[in-house]
């Protein structure tokens, strides 16, 4: 996706994320497409999940998969 297809996005952050400044963000994009970004940098790059990865790494954050 370029740029400009992110531009109508609506980005959140988890209600879980504090005040810190170590924290991503999530837009859920047209097509069932769900974009991921830094924070710190919403011009920068972003990574685009199809909505079943997204809903299989959802579950495995629910589930303890990646509990240290």
């Amino acid at each position: 996706m370029s740029i400009e297809e992110f531009a109508g996005a609506r980005w959140f952050k988890s209600s879980r994320s504090g005040a810190g400044k170590e924290c991503v963000e999530v837009a859920f994009l047209t097509g069932d497409l769900v974009g991921v970004r830094d924070s710190k940098n919403p011009h920068g790059p972003a990574l685009v999940f199809g909505a079943g990865e997204w809903a299989a790494f959802t579950s495995g954050i629910d589930g303890g998969a990646f509990d240290s």
